[in-house]
């Protein structure tokens, strides 16, 4: 169940057969959403912390008018709240976008971890800041890229973060979103989104067919969405 969270990590430093084994045994179950299930609710204070092994989830806050902003995008591989470990309180929820499979993780055997393995620890402590890098990105994107460098940005970005962990298929990845969900995701209004997708279209660089994003020109994306992988931290280098 863990094997996603070994291909991300040991894409960034070496993990021993013991440290594997050590994060293998962190886990105590698993659990099954269906897409549109609530997998986390703001204002929960969660004993587990919980991995993505598969499927498409989502950070999110919604406002007093409804409206709704989706903050982070999760794949397999990535923690959905591991920083509930030490924040308690949720100020967000989780949602499923597709059908997830999530494997539970003790809060109380995440500290024992941490006491008696520091290189997981720092591992651990790696993941979120990573988190938040992608916070920061997505920030500037919709502070300062236009419309279509941002779509391009994080259909760049997703294709890296799925490729890290074996969920492409050549240049061709599964992406599970409506327009809607996906104008929550940029901050745009759905009319915006479907406008920059057929601009993207036009341009040679991607399709969007069914429930797959095909990538037909990566540098041609890449250029448009300036897309600079670093803050994704992918080197493998002692941690």
């Amino acid at each position: 169940m863990a094997l996603p969270l070994f291909l991300q990590l040991s894409h960034r430093d070496t993990l021993s057969e013991k440290e594997k084994a050590e994060l293998f045994a962190l886990f105590s179950g698993e659990r099954h959403f269906k897409a549109g299930e609530e997998i986390v609710r703001e204002g929960a204070r969660p004993r587990v912390s919980l991995l993505l092994t598969e499927g498409l989830a989502a950070r999110f806050k919604v406002l007093e008018d409804g409206g709704r902003q989706i903050a982070a995008l999760h794949v397999p591989g990535d923690f959905l709240d591991l920083h509930g470990f030490l924040l308690k309180v949720l100020a967000h929820g989780v949602l499923a976008l597709s059908d997830c499979t999530l494997a539970l993780v003790e809060h109380e055997a995440l500290r024992k971890l941490t006491e008696t393995s520091p290189h997981l620890a720092r591992l651990l402590w790696l993941d979120t800041l990573i988190d938040a890098s992608v916070h920061r990105e997505w920030l500037v994107g919709m502070g300062r890229r236009k419309a279509i460098g941002q779509l391009a940005h994080l259909m760049c970005e997703l294709y890296v973060r799925l490729k890290l962990v074996d969920r492409t298929d050549g240049m061709s990845f599964r992406l599970p979103v409506t327009q809607n969900e996906l104008a929550d995701v940029l901050g745009l209004s759905i009319v915006h989104v479907n406008r920059t997708l057929r601009s993207l279209r036009r341009r040679g660089v991607i399709r969007w067919e069914g429930e797959r994003i095909h990538i037909d020109d990566w540098d041609g994306l890449a250029a448009i969405a300036e897309f600079d992988p670093v803050y994704l931290s992918l080197q493998k280098e002692p941690r």
